[in-house]
């Protein structure tokens, strides 16, 4: 693990220094969060170069990096990646399908995880956000998900389905400690959230969270490997017996 780090440290370095030296913009593969919050431990070393987080979408899980700036070079280069409409064939006959589906599907293509970011499923169809220079491979051979033939059609706008969706919810919590908020939003024991925690699984507004009673302010992203994300939206108001009513936009 500790040499996959130093790995992805040193090509962070690589790709921020080339596009310092060069003029030009360079840029990573989609990463996971584990690997974001690589580049968040560096975020102070390598701002030098200009940095921008995207992943095809406002809010996304797996983002690219960008390095480089419209300020020093003087002109935009847009992020190289694609939003492909997965959809079945004939509608009627088509299998349930769940994001598992869906990226084990894009996977046996022998696609590389770098290539894919953020799989949106609605229905019985998916959002697939790839890179641009596997779109055409994937369009190309992507024709089955488990049982169902399927599409695969490039849009040219992001429609509203792939875009981040959240639901309010009111939730009663006795502190604003990220590991009381999560493990009432996910229903967790403190036992499992504390779990989560030793195992590296939380992250707060994409870094790494190991501190279990950091105390969350208002407009942070809180997400849990396997259980899903969310954003705290602070204290409505108190109980009569002293606990705190919170607002929390969990993503769906």
């Amino acid at each position: 693990m500790t040499e996959q780090v130093e790995l992805l440290k040193k090509r962070f370095a690589e790709l921020a220094a080339q596009s310092h030296g060069t003029n030009s913009y360079t840029f990573t593969g989609f990463l996971g969060e584990a690997e974001s919050a690589v580049y968040y431990q560096m975020e102070r070393e390598l701002a030098y170069a200009g940095v921008t987080v995207f992943g095809g979408r406002a809010e996304a899980s797996r983002n690219m990096i960008r390095f480089g700036s419209q300020e020093e070079f003087g002109y935009v280069e847009e992020f190289p990646i694609r939003c492909i409409c997965i959809e079945p064939l004939h509608q009627k006959f088509a299998d349930a399908l769940s994001h598992r589906d869906f990226l084990g599907a894009v996977m046996n293509l022998g696609i590389e995880r770098s290539e894919v970011g953020d799989i949106v499923v609605q229905d019985k169809k998916a959002y697939l956000f790839a890179s641009e220079k596997m779109t055409p491979y994937i369009c190309e051979n992507l024709d089955k998900v488990k049982h169902t033939n399927v599409r695969c059609l490039v849009t040219e706008e992001l429609p509203k389905e792939a875009q981040v969706h959240t639901e309010n919810m009111v939730l009663q919590v006795s502190s604003e400690r990220v590991d009381a908020v999560a493990s009432k939003v996910f229903r967790l024991s403190r036992s499992e959230i504390l779990d989560y925690f030793r195992t590296r699984k939380v992250f707060v507004n994409g870094r790494l969270c190991e501190n279990n009673s950091y105390y969350l302010k208002e407009a942070d992203t809180v997400s849990v490997r396997g259980y899903g994300k969310f954003r705290f939206s602070g204290v409505l108001s108190l109980s009569r017996k002293g606990k705190q009513n919170v607002l929390i936009e969990k993503y769906v």
